[in-house]
């Protein structure tokens, strides 16, 4: 399974200062982008090594920093699956149940340094025995009790809403950031937004509805999550960004 990212037809290059850190002579520091979409918004890119499903990102050795979107489905509010799906057969999902994703995207991150990325309320983060952070935003230590693996940076977390990024709804999201130091972090686009629903929903629905259902329900569905988990081009080359500041 894998973490979907958007049409690279529709996203532009990324759009880093010519003084960044990130930048090497000649070119763009590398950087690994795991568990993405085949053909999605990060093939095409200087300097991006993309790994889809085909590739298995489990199988990253190295050397490069990355950039990690492991998929979500098993740690997400409806991990056991959908509710009528559940109704229906009966069957329920396990938590956790990713076939080691998560687990190997986050030694990756703490091995070779960069960025993993996945949404607010994942329950990898209490089960991995991060730190999580405040809805609102900021950047706290992300090992439980400041504990650090041994030959490692201190990981830092934060919750940032990917609306603030250009995607259609809030989308609250969990980074976790391995290889820099404090100082060296990004100051975000913090803040706890308004919800927003589409026009049509309302007059359908009503507000309570909408909220009870929340803003990912009116886009997309079914085999179209384009929408709903893509990744927008300013949000993906904020990722970019923080992978290639750290030290290669």
């Amino acid at each position: 399974m894998t973490h979907f990212d958007t049409d690279p037809a529709v996203n532009p290059e990324p759009r880093i200062p010519a003084n960044s850190p990130g930048l090497r002579a000649g070119g763009f520091s590398p950087v690994a982008a795991l568990f993405v979409e085949a053909g999605g918004s990060y093939y095409g890119l200087p300097g991006v090594d993309p790994w889809d499903e085909a590739r298995d990102a489990r199988k990253y050795r190295g050397p490069h920093p990355v950039v990690a979107h492991p998929p979500c489905q098993r740690w997400g509010k409806f991990w056991a699956g959908q509710p009528l799906w559940i109704a229906r057969t009966g069957e329920r999902k396990v938590k956790g149940d990713d076939g080691g994703c998560f687990a190997a995207a986050l030694a990756s991150v703490r091995e070779w340094g960069g960025v993993l990325e996945h949404p607010w309320g994942s329950h990898a983060w209490p089960h991995f025995e991060l730190n999580v952070p405040p809805r609102e935003g900021g950047w706290i230590a992300a090992d439980l009790n400041g504990y650090v693996p041994d030959g490692h940076r201190g990981g830092w977390t934060c919750c940032v809403e990917q609306g603030r990024y250009g995607h259609y709804a809030r989308k609250p999201t969990l980074l976790l950031v391995y290889g820099l130091e404090f100082r060296q972090l990004p100051q975000l686009r913090w803040g706890v937004s308004e919800p927003s629903f589409p026009q049509w929903a309302l007059d359908r629905y009503g507000l309570a509805k909408c909220k009870r259902a929340g803003e990912l329900a009116f886009k997309g569905g079914g085999k179209d999550n384009h929408h709903r988990i893509g990744t927008p081009p300013e949000f993906r080359d904020l990722l970019l960004g923080i992978a290639r500041s750290v030290p290669q």
